[in-house]
């Protein structure tokens, strides 16, 4: 009889402020002993968890695999210990490898200098034991390593997703500022839509939010359009389990026939919007118009709006200030009986809307400190 898989331990990395939302996705996935960390979530589980939470986590930036953890007193002890680890047994001659270092208040100051030299532990040890070695490659390796040093604490973990879970596949064009698709999938939760009212987003840009609401209410796997994950190419792949979860999976997908609506100023932009949804097969779901926000008028049936207002960040506005009271108006005058939400790391600019919020959450868009608030329009 065959012996029942020992669970493993893993973390969930994600974009700081969405850590609860992950964590509540992975509970639902069936992962146990949760834990809530900094920007991401430890939890306990098999292969199969593993492979159906890359598939269907949204709110997952990439999952990882802790192998080994050690005390790092000072820098030779990196290469030691790294050394130590049986590389022959995860790693195939032909393989191409990357590492990805963070620290922090370490004996290191030098994140690359810590990549570097584990990967020459790495290759040294399978130099000597094959008489050959792996090639490194930076962009689309076949193994990913990720190094994390807090003081004196190392911790070593396999990348289990390769190209980061935010890159769900269905982007074929971007616009200037494209917001990353596990922060908008996490808005979405946050908000509390109920996945049937109207949703709509009057400034999509090039419609992150609206593709992400759409399959959410679809059920859609974040997935479903991604080609590969890092797993795939590890030693004890299993395309047997893959295939089954993958199928049990899609089987959730429903129609909801819920249209989800949006629009924005730019042609440009609305036409990425369509190339998107498109490639998505989701143009019977999503409906975009170009016209600027004060023009457009929602649809009558009372529902919830999520946008990203420019932040005079990356999209530069004449007159920041303007333009939020600008907001405020329209919200006012064409949005009784919404729920609109608004994101933004221009916290003064916020208070022009003119509106007491009646929630306030805080939230990272990227490096950008952003509060997303709600504003309940009666």
């Amino acid at each position: 009889m065959e012996k029942p898989e020992t669970p493993h331990t893993y973390i969930a990395k994600t974009v700081s402020g969405l850590e609860e939302v992950l964590l509540n996705e992975l509970k639902e996935l069936g992962a146990a002993n949760l834990g809530l960390l900094r920007r991401a979530v430890g939890f306990n589980g098999s292969k199969e968890l593993l492979y159906r939470v890359n598939y269907s986590c949204r709110t997952a930036l990439r999952i990882l695999k802790p192998i080994m953890t050690f005390e790092l007193a000072e820098q030779q002890a990196l290469y030691d210990n790294i050394s130590c680890i049986e590389w022959e047994e995860l790693i195939d001659p032909a393989n191409t490898l990357a590492v990805d270092s963070v620290i922090s208040d370490s004996v290191f100051t030098n994140s690359q200098y810590v990549s570097l030299k584990t990967k020459d532990a790495i290759v040294d040890r399978l130099r000597t034991k094959w008489g050959t070695r792996p090639s490194i490659n930076l962009d689309d390796p076949d193994i990913r390593i990720n190094i994390h040093i807090f003081k004196k604490n190392c911790s070593v973990s396999l990348d289990t997703s390769g190209r980061s879970l935010h890159k769900r596949g269905y982007r074929m064009n971007a616009g200037p500022a494209p917001m990353n698709e596990v922060l908008a999938a996490g808005l979405i939760f946050l908000s509390g839509w109920n996945r049937q009212s109207p949703f709509i987003d009057p400034m999509c840009g090039s419609g992150t939010l609206l593709i992400e609401a759409a399959m959410i209410s679809d059920r859609i796997p974040p997935g479903f359009y991604k080609p590969e994950f890092g797993f795939m190419k590890w030693k004890d792949f299993d395309p047997e389990l893959w295939f089954r979860i993958k199928e049990e999976e899609d089987a959730k997908m429903i129609n909801t026939g819920n249209i989800i609506r949006g629009c924005d100023i730019s042609q440009r932009a609305v036409d990425s919007v369509l190339q998107n949804i498109r490639f998505a097969k989701l143009i019977n779901r999503i409906k975009v118009e170009t016209a600027p926000f004060e023009a457009w008028f929602p649809p009558e049936e009372k529902g919830i709006l999520i946008t990203n207002p420019p932040y005079d960040e990356r999209l530069h506005v004449n007159d920041i200030i303007a333009f939020y009271k600008k907001i405020g108006d329209v919200l006012k005058k064409k949005y009784n009986g919404y729920e609109a939400w608004v994101i933004s790391s221009d916290l003064r600019a916020l208070k022009f809307i003119g509106l007491h919020p009646s929630r306030k959450i805080t939230v990272f868009n990227g490096p950008l400190e952003c509060r997303f608030v709600r504003f309940e329009l009666y």
